[in-house]
């Protein structure tokens, strides 16, 4: 993959999604959630986004595509794209502004590792097509609780 001068990493996995309107997604995803193209390759209704160190590709489906199976919105089902940001409270607020309702609403979630649990604020959104994406911020750490 060329780097078109860019001299950031690549992100070691890299969801590519296909998407049904490349414009309305790139409205969304750049639009309200910031994300910012890397690259593109307009001809192939492709790009390459990124957010930070998170990374995701987006294509609209085509003849081109990698279909194995009917494409049936939701798109995504029984996957979340976890994507950590550093203020989740701006985000919910700029979703609400534009009258996106949250699959689920912005709160703080405990999840345990061992004796100490991790704390996260996080919102969760589906995107035009449905794919879900929980956005999230660190919270800090807690002992667990017995």
């Amino acid at each position: 993959m060329a780097r078109s001068g860019n001299t950031d990493t690549w992100a070691a996995l890299v969801p590519e999604l296909l998407v049904s309107d490349l414009d309305a997604s790139l409205a969304f995803w750049c639009g309200l959630l910031r994300f910012r193209v890397r690259f593109d390759r307009p001809e192939h209704r492709f790009a390459y986004l990124e957010l930070g160190p998170a990374q995701v590709m987006l294509e609209q489906h085509g003849d081109r595509s990698w279909i194995t199976g009917p494409l049936e919105r939701p798109l995504g089902r029984g996957i979340n794209l976890q994507i950590t940001v550093a203020d989740v409270t701006s985000l919910n607020a700029r979703l609400v502004a534009a009258g996106i309702e949250p699959y689920r609403a912005l709160a703080v979630a405990w999840y345990r590792d061992g004796d100490i649990e991790h704390g996260q604020a996080q919102l969760l959104v589906q995107d035009p097509d449905g794919y879900l994406l929980r956005f999230c911020q660190g919270v800090g750490q807690r002992p667990v609780r017995r």
